[in-house]
């Protein structure tokens, strides 16, 4: 209005002023066009990165922050150390991969959201940026299981991730968002992504990753966006909160692996498991058709093959399907942090900690690349068919970020051959000049052709950085392959079972694996009573020894005792065919909803009491447990408890007939006394008494376990679980009244 008023003054002063204000509407809406343009692009998610190094671009990633009222130093610390630490690496973008609260009670027993945690979570990340003096709109931050507790639906009251996290307040609300940061030569794209549940439940029964079609599809997409222009060349990284191996395949069967391997995606960007289960959880993942289904269910070792197929280096050979999975240490206790660069398409990280407070110095070589964890087939192929530039191999190159001044940057490589590591070169590496630098890239030309083996760990690498103040850092050692061959790793115990288990996968197999155990555990000793020759008793033990014998023997014992025998039956047939128990699964609201063996009865959104169960296979934490360490043990031991009874009978029987037998007083005096020596320890029963410890301790176990429930889902234990939580007790307190005497 002030403008139109101003116009209609200056129509009435002269035509001069028409023609100038004309000229103005003009340039506003050039400029409002432009700037439209400009808006265009940025919803894209384009970032030109400027200054140099103009070859490298480097990332922060962090994970499994667990902000607690409970334990405020997490955020403390990450107040005071993750800010300064920003302001001198300067990242082109911070990753932070989900589980930014912790939505646990003291006790750690019941899990939804509490809205301080979302709030102290703001308040510490609007410092971070304030003392990093990076852009808000760098930060990208994503849900973990432990920020959707007890959520029933996004944008619902207790949602806070929407309101409280940094995309929430930046609009990005769906569920894959991704970055594009492009230099002069290349650009790097970044797709994050959102697999948590839909409906999310407290836990512990919210555990896994669930990737819906609609999800891939969007995933797919992003991935592409790039595909097909063809004047830059693209590294695509992706970002999420669970592994894989914690990530369910859609409703189609479809996976986020199927996704990655189809665009060959150069990382997998993760957190979830933190370091508790081991510092190697790494995983490289190649498509294999000849894989066989166990192949699908259990990856051994970090690399999925020791097969390297020969490089293809037709023109239009099919890309090399494969990618790295990296997970990342946790905040929450390790105080882990990441920096992951991108130099000419070489892919490289370097993971520390603050455990001790900030690092002086971080120094993080670019190339060449560490051989345990470089794209196997990628790497050689790159090399044999030379599709990537020679300059790229020329130089030896690391970032280097410190606190103080550095005076002198030092490479220096080893040779193992001789089983000693002898140094074959060392020198000095230059600083990279360039405006208005982003960071600092230290180079060294050396001639890589003479590091070319067949070995991938014959040559190793380590620089050494040395400050103003005469402070060193140096790398670790790490063993390189200039022809790109790949130094195999093995995962301890821990690890495998974390990274190499396909758990979501694996859950209807084994449960339908120990419930078809358990019954043939109870059934088959039933069955062979109908054959005479079949049956197994004490004596028959004794005359033929053996494993078999023995486990065939105390079942059959079970069998005798109907009440027993079927208790156990009808107990295995309650948790197949029969609701487990009743809960409170979301964080607001009196509503219960009960749970079996596929997940919990939610009803639907469209009201017409329609239930789909919802937390499969996330309920394999309460499911598996309670079959393998309560119900079966409470079987054997029941079994046992048996077999023990047979024992005492026949052991009483044949003293009587000893006690009869009176031949002559010496040798009667004899059997007597043999017989009371061997019947003191029977009069005592204690091979009952332990096994009657071995009762009260699986009882505390499963104590335990509904004691778990009852806190995180708020139960009655008499109205919402009784037949769950007394049938167990009730069935060993039976045995123990059984074979209380040897009749």
């Amino acid at each position: 209005m002030k403008l139109r008023t101003q116009t209609q003054k200056s129509n009435a002063i002269s035509p001069h002023r028409e023609r100038s204000t004309w000229l103005l509407h003009v340039v506003v809406a050039t400029v409002a066009i432009l700037c439209g343009i400009c808006a265009a692009e940025s919803n894209e998610g384009v970032t030109h990165v400027r200054g140099g190094p103009d070859s490298v671009v480097w990332v922060v990633q962090l994970s499994d922050l667990h902000f607690s009222v409970h334990h405020p130093n997490r955020a403390l610390d990450f107040a005071n150390l993750v800010g300064p630490a920003l302001s001198v690496i300067n990242p082109s973008l911070v990753l932070i991969t989900g589980d930014l609260t912790d939505g646990k009670s003291k006790d750690l027993l019941t899990m939804k959201q509490n809205e301080d945690e979302w709030v102290e979570y703001r308040t510490v990340l609007d410092t971070v940026i304030k003392r990093s003096r990076l852009q808000k709109s760098l930060f990208f931050d994503l849900r973990g299981n432990h920020d959707s507790f007890g959520v029933p639906v996004v944008g619902a009251s207790f949602d806070f991730f929407s309101k409280y996290s940094i995309n929430g307040q930046l609009g990005r609300n769906g569920s894959v968002n991704s970055v594009t940061l492009e230099t002069r030569d290349w650009k790097h794209l970044f797709v994050g992504f959102d697999s948590t549940m839909l409906t999310g439940l407290r836990g512990p029964t919210n555990l896994f990753g669930h990737p819906t079609d609609q999800l891939l599809k969007d995933l797919d997409l992003e991935l592409s966006q790039w595909d097909s222009q063809s004047e830059k060349l693209v590294t695509k990284i992706s970002f999420g909160h669970f592994p894989l191996s914690f990530s369910a395949p859609s409703s189609s069967g479809r996976t986020l692996e199927d996704v990655f391997l189809k665009h060959s995606i150069s990382a997998y960007l993760c957190g979830h498991l933190h370091t508790k289960f081991g510092m190697n959880l790494k995983r490289h993942h190649q498509l294999d058709d000849h894989s066989s289904s166990l192949q699908k269910l259990f990856q051994f070792n970090i690399h999925q093959s020791s097969f390297e197929s020969t490089a293809n280096c037709s023109m239009g050979a099919p890309p090399i399907q494969e990618f790295w999975e990296w997970e990342m240490g946790d905040w929450r206790k390790s105080r882990a942090f990441r920096i992951l660069a991108i130099d000419r398409g070489h892919v490289s990280y370097v993971d520390t900690d603050f455990k001790s407070g900030t690092k002086r110095a971080i120094i993080l070589p670019t190339f060449p690349l560490d051989s345990r964890f470089m794209l196997t087939s990628s790497c050689r192929h790159n090399y044999e068919c030379q599709s990537v530039a020679p300059s790229s191999y020329e130089t030896i190159r690391a970032l280097v970020f410190s606190l103080s001044p550095i005076v002198s940057v030092v490479a220096r490589v080893y040779d193992s051959r001789s089983g000693n590591l002898d140094l074959v070169l060392e020198t000095q590496m230059i600083k990279h000049s360039g405006d208005n630098s982003r960071g600092n890239l230290y180079v060294a030309p050396w001639n890589y052709r003479a590091f070319e083996d067949a070995s991938p760990d014959r040559f190793w690498l380590q620089i050494e950085a040395n400050d103003i103040a005469g402070r060193s850092t140096l790398t670790e050692l790490r063993p390189f392959s200039i022809n790109g061959h790949s130094l195999k790793l093995s995962w301890g115990w821990k690890e495998f079972l974390v990274m190499g288990c396909q758990w979501a996968s694996l859950y209807y197999p084994l449960f339908w694996s120990a419930l078809y155990f358990l019954f043939i555990f109870l059934l088959l000793p039933k069955a062979l009573l109908v054959f005479p020759k079949k049956i197994y008793t004490y004596k028959n033990f004794i005359a033929n020894k053996g494993i078999v014998n023995g486990v065939l023997w105390f079942l059959q014992e079970l069998c005798r005792i109907p009440t027993l025998w079927f208790g156990w039956i009808g107990y295995l047939f309650y948790l197949m065919l029969c609701p487990w128990f009743m809960g409170q699964v979301f964080t607001e609201g009196k509503n219960m909803v009960y749970m079996t063996y596929m997940g919990w009865a939610i009803e639907t959104s469209n009201g017409k009491g329609k239930v789909e169960y919802v937390g499969s296979p996330d309920i394999m934490v309460v499911v598996l447990p309670h079959l393998l360490f309560v119900v079966l043990p409470a079987i054997l031991v029941t079994g046992a408890l048996t077999a023990e009874r047979a024992i005492y009978r026949e052991h009483m029987l044949a003293f009587l007939v000893k006690k009869k037998d009176d031949i002559c007083m010496d040798s009667r005096k004899s059997v007597l006394n043999g017989s009371m020596v061997s019947n003191v320890h029977l009069s005592k029963r204690l091979i009952r008494k332990l096994l009657f410890v071995v009762c009260l301790a699986i009882c505390w176990k499963h104590f335990m376990n509904c004691r778990t429930l009852l806190k995180a889902y708020e139960m009655n234990p008499v109205l919402h679980f009784l037949g769950y939580g007394i049938s167990i007790p009730l069935l060993l307190a039976h045995a123990i009244s059984k074979t209380r005497s040897a009749e």
